[in-house]
């Protein structure tokens, strides 16, 4: 029986080391945190409230990775929201994104008719792509570096799915690649209110304005998920994010993979080009025949692997490697919901059931990362506040609720040190939520703060980079992490890749971890496709 040992138990090592073990591997998974689940953990952070502490909303976990490690049999159950997005405005109004055409088309002409007839234009385009993009995600990319059958293989497979395409079609994946999510926007719509809803999309993780050039391949990217069915949906995770990697801890448990907590590796021991297992910070060794990391590969390269076993071009490119979210998290106690300035006559209780968007207009988001570059935060900062509370009683205590902060932008790499600014920071985040709901500040019992240097320290997020990479395309596809590493496989023999840092990126997905999977047992011809095809 081959022995694989997993380098951290986030999601998409759990996924990995489930498929690897119903394949009839010996697998151990290391976590070096007391608790296994990497970024999607759920956990109190004031007496008596309980949240998603870092990843806060569901969308990209697959439908094939729920169904293959029978997720929802573990307990899983996700809420789809009940609309996509919720936008305050500063005139007492707001605006209100439904997932449902109609609806979104009469919400959205009460700002601009013109835009109303648009609205399905601009969804008619980016479904064409949404759907070629979701198939590419469950691929393997080509390696693009030693041109083996397997690379040729690949890229005539993506090519002939490239060529079913219309040439407008082909046309708007070489624009939502390339171009600016506000130059895209622009085109399609004149009013703030739903290029400030669409657009925010583009930011997320994002150190960049949203007419930063790749932008709008960042608004794809947070495209390509579902909920219950439903394309293109947010939800939440009952229980919070922990809830997902809790059912994928239970199947793991179930298949007999050995998880151990507080297990820090320090070094991959390597002999001969050949992975021989790896040291844990105790000093202890544990032999394996297959390593895989689902840690950022800027850790694993730099960090775990001496740099004598590595081609100098390898270490170049890995310290030139970025990692630069813009992100800084909150967690909130709140002894009452937050109350909108929102006059708007026809409001009910879903706009607080949905993601908040504290950023009125796509010049708002460019002025916050200008601000961000000179100062080090943003003076406005964008924020997203969702309320699991209102649908989820058993996070705080009755009558009571808790919030999720995700605000941008914040620079990982200022001059300051984050320990002596983030509680200012937090008072500003709290403040600018204030204005647009004048009771918030007074509710506020409680609070977790997380700072990119802190999202760095406690889940191992080089920058605070929640996606263990910039998403722009010199770090896509072929090139995540690095052109000829993009089929999971490291230039050492028997040591892949399955986390966030390759193929399709980040989110919470468990993609990366069954893409993984698949190449590694096919290396191992270990029947990979007895169940993938399912």
């Amino acid at each position: 029986m081959q022995k694989a040992v997993i380098i951290s138990a986030g999601h998409n090592g759990l996924v990995c080391g489930c498929y690897l073990a119903r394949a009839g591997m010996a697998v151990t998974l290391l976590e070096r945190c007391h608790l296994a689940g990497g970024s999607a953990i759920t956990d109190e952070f004031h007496p008596g409230f309980r949240n998603s502490v870092a990843s806060y909303t569901v969308s990209l976990l697959h439908p094939k990775v729920i169904r293959d490690l029978h997720l929802s049999d573990h307990g899983l159950r996700i809420i789809t929201r009940p609309i996509s997005n919720y936008l305050p405005l500063a005139d007492g109004d707001g605006f209100l994104l439904h997932p449902d055409p109609a609806k979104a088309q009469h919400e959205l002409a009460r700002f601009s008719k013109k835009d109303a007839s648009q609205l399905p234009v601009y969804s008619k385009m980016l479904d064409s792509v949404v759907e070629l993009m979701r198939g590419i995600m469950l691929q393997t990319p080509p390696a693009l570096a030693n041109a083996g059958v397997g690379d040729i293989l690949g890229t005539l497979k993506l090519a002939l799915q490239l060529r079913k395409r219309s040439l407008p079609e082909r046309q708007s994946l070489l624009n939502l690649f390339t171009k600016s999510a506000g130059e895209i926007l622009d085109g399609f719509f004149e009013s703030d209110p739903i290029k400030a809803a669409l657009g925010f999309d583009s930011i997320v993780g994002n150190f960049a304005s949203p007419y930063t050039p790749g932008s709008a391949y960042v608004l794809l990217h947070h495209l390509l998920g579902e909920t219950n069915g439903r394309k293109g949906s947010w939800g939440h995770a009952v229980g919070g994010m922990g809830s997902i990697t809790q059912a994928m801890l239970r199947e793991a448990e179930e298949l007999a993979v050995d998880v151990r907590t507080n297990s820090s590796v320090t070094r991959i021991k390597i002999d001969h080009g050949r992975v021989q297992g790896v040291v844990l910070e105790d000093g202890t060794e544990i032999a394996a025949d297959i390593v895989v990391s689902s840690v950022n590969p800027q850790i694993l390269f730099l960090q775990l692997i001496e740099a004598d076993q590595l081609d100098p071009t390898v270490l170049t490119h890995f310290n030139r490697y970025q990692n630069c979210s813009d992100s800084f998290r909150m967690n909130v106690a709140l002894a009452e919901l937050p109350r909108f300035r929102d006059n708007h006559a026809t409001r009910d209780s879903e706009h607080l059931q949905t993601g908040i968007i504290l950023a009125p207009s796509l010049r708002y988001m460019d002025e916050a990362h200008m601000s961000a570059k000179q100062n080090g935060w943003s003076e406005r900062p964008i924020i997203e506040m969702l309320i699991p509370s209102t649908i989820d009683d058993s996070l705080a205590p009755a009558g009571q609720h808790v919030a999720s902060l995700f605000c941008q932008h914040f620079d990982p790499y200022m001059s300051d040190n984050w320990d002596n600014c983030k509680e200012q920071v937090a008072d500003l985040i709290i403040d600018t939520v204030n204005e647009y709901a004048p009771n918030f500040r007074d509710r506020v019992l409680g609070r977790m703060v997380l700072s990119p240097l802190d999202l760095e320290r406690q889940f191992s997020l080089p920058g605070g980079d929640i996606s263990h990479g910039r998403l722009s395309l010199d770090q896509l596809f072929s090139a995540r992490p690095m052109l000829g590493m993009g089929s999971y496989r490291s230039p050492i023999n028997s040591l892949y890749m399955c986390g966030a840092g390759t193929h399709p990126g980040g989110g919470v997905s468990g993609i990366p971890g069954h893409n993984a999977a698949r190449e590694i047992l096919s290396d191992g011809k270990s029947g990979f496709t007895s169940w993938t095809d399912r």
